[in-house]
């Protein structure tokens, strides 16, 4: 299939917006017909985004100036709420254009689940029904099949890629994970916060949310799904002073009698065919530099000193894989085509 799709990204001037552009730009079935940017409407992307001066995008526009029958998919990148509102709003008019989500607003399939976590209800909690958890690897057959693809958070994709197969198998006491993450400042979005200026992030380490980030009600709920029970994580997430890049490590207890070692034969065989999730040889600990700005995620088990306990570190680019990339990987999925199409980046380095 060599036909381009009419794609409108919905949120372009924020980060995930921008490296959707980077990659979209150099996909072969993609043709960005639509960027939109309320606050920069009116613009041309180099002057929001400068290292994209020199390729052919459209000037960024109002959402609300879109006729949505015109596009075959739609990006969207806006805030939790506001993508709701025009996701609803696009359904509505339209049943042409599938909908790939990077905001948390189809990411909860309780909408009670969802009002606790994010404050606010549903506008529309039966689009749930039309939307499937976009962790590519582990739901690729409701992918195809539904309107709107729901992209995981950057640090559920991370955690549920280490974990999933290990709860799937029984290999871990899900009722006692434990998960220190660390993420570049990316992570908190583009918008001016005092905790990301340069002189007080710079060369800070520090946590944030802490007992209370909203990724956990998506841990909480895929990893509950597969143990077939309600389950809490201890989930603590910290801000790093580095543009991009995520780092987590899942502090386990094992199942009675399975070791470490059975922990790896399971990543191993879960992605043993996968093209993004690579388990690093015994003893190699994963970083963000292995990884910056492709879409892989790395993995590696190793032996607590602690009997009965193992620990699993996993690292990816929070801008690709835990989200923009992660998108594509979607979109190709989705529209049946080859799933690594437009992703084939080697990280960079240094």
């Amino acid at each position: 299939m060599s036909q381009k799709l009419n794609a409108a990204l919905l949120g372009a001037s924020g980060y995930t917006g921008a490296d959707l552009m980077r990659l979209g730009v150099l996909h072969p079935h993609v043709q960005f017909k639509a960027l939109t940017a309320n606050t920069h409407a009116g613009k041309a992307v180099e002057d929001v985004f400068p290292h994209l001066g020199g390729v052919e995008l459209p000037t960024l526009q109002r959402a609300e100036e879109l006729d949505w029958a015109e596009f075959d998919v739609i990006f969207c990148g806006l805030p939790h709420a506001t993508s709701q509102k025009i996701v609803s709003e696009i359904i509505t008019k339209t049943d042409r254009p599938k909908i790939v989500d990077m905001s948390a607003d189809f990411r909860l399939r309780d909408p009670a689940q969802y009002k606790n976590w994010y404050g606010n209800d549903h506008i529309d909690p039966k689009l749930q029904e039309i939307a499937a958890y976009g962790l590519t690897e582990h739901n690729r057959d409701a992918i195809r099949e539904k309107r709107i693809i729901a992209c995981p958070g950057c640090y559920p994709t991370a955690v549920l890629l280490a974990l999933l197969p290990l709860a799937k198998a029984n290999l871990i006491n899900v009722d006692a994970i434990i998960v220190d993450a660390k993420s570049g400042v990316t992570g908190a979005g583009r918008g001016l916060k005092q905790n990301t200026l340069a002189a007080e992030a710079g060369e800070s380490l520090s946590p944030y949310a802490v007992g209370a980030h909203r990724h956990t009600a998506e841990l909480e709920q895929e990893l509950g799904a597969v143990a077939g029970k309600e389950i809490k994580v201890n989930f603590t997430p910290h801000l790093i002073p580095m543009s991009r890049g995520e780092l987590i490590t899942a502090h386990l207890e094992l199942s009675n009698g399975k070791t470490a070692a059975d922990l790896r034969s399971a990543l191993e065989t879960a992605y043993s065919n996968e093209p993004f999730v690579r388990v690093l040889s015994e003893g190699k600990m994963p970083s963000t530099g292995m990884v910056r700005g492709s879409n892989s995620c790395v993995i590696n088990v190793f032996e607590d000193r602690i009997p009965g306990r193992a620990i699993v570190i996993a690292a990816l680019d929070n801008l690709v894989k835990g989200s923009a990339g992660q998108a594509l990987q979607n979109f190709n999925v989705a529209f049946g085509f080859e799933e690594t199409t437009g992703l084939s980046q080697q990280p960079m380095f240094p």
